[in-house]
């Protein structure tokens, strides 16, 4: 891991994977709970960073970190959010033109997978969620949507994502769900949190 200085009470710890990543924040959360971790602000995954911010003695810290042994992440221990999905999204034959697949074989093939919210970004309750096997990484779109319905459940290279709200977007979209990813008047307003478990399950078709 690298650990980089963020003004004058944070840091930025760079890892060299995803799943590194996921595992250095899961430990830092671990040792928080624990109470063996010193006071931090804020603890922000992403892709392939961590970003501590209202670190007391940044520099101690960073000593420390360089130092740490971190397990992988261990499995949730809450069960599964589940969320319904209408396979119906308009970019279902690009999809499966990509993974070699039949239009009709990708909600079985989507939904077959189990997924963690790796980190949270690009709109209020947008959470990137891995799980999907590398095969089927997918391209995004090769000009953007000026407008997105919200709902869409979407695919870009690893990551499955569901757009909390209306927003132009290059993800290719595989279909739609009915819940509601953010809720300001909800403790806590964003339904996909890092850590979480994900599961899609495929509405019947009507």
């Amino acid at each position: 891991m690298r650990v980089l200085p963020v003004g004058d009470h944070a840091l930025l710890v760079e890892l060299p994977t995803g799943e590194a990543a996921l595992a250095l924040h899961a430990e830092l959360l671990r040792r928080r709970a624990a109470g063996t971790l010193p006071r931090i602000g804020e603890i922000v995954p992403a892709a392939r960073t961590v970003l501590l911010d209202g670190v007391e003695e940044p520099g101690a810290l960073a000593r420390r970190l360089t130092r740490w042994e971190i397990p992988p992440a261990p499995p949730a221990a809450e069960a599964a959010l589940t969320l319904s999905v209408r396979y119906d999204g308009p970019d279902l034959d690009e999809v499966a033109a990509a993974w070699g697949v039949r239009p009709q074989e990708v909600a079985a093939i989507h939904a077959g997978a189990a997924y963690r919210v790796a980190f949270c970004g690009f709109a209020p309750g947008f959470g990137y969620l891995t799980g999907l096997p590398e095969r089927y990484a997918t391209p995004r779109r090769g000009t953007p949507r000026t407008a997105v319905p919200p709902g869409s459940v979407a695919l870009a290279g690893p990551y499955t994502g569901v757009y909390p709200r209306a927003s132009p977007g290059g993800w290719q979209l595989i279909g739609t769900t009915d819940a509601v990813l953010w809720d300001p008047g909800r403790e806590p307003a964003a339904l996909l949190v890092p850590g979480v478990l994900v599961r899609f399950v495929p509405e019947p078709a009507s």
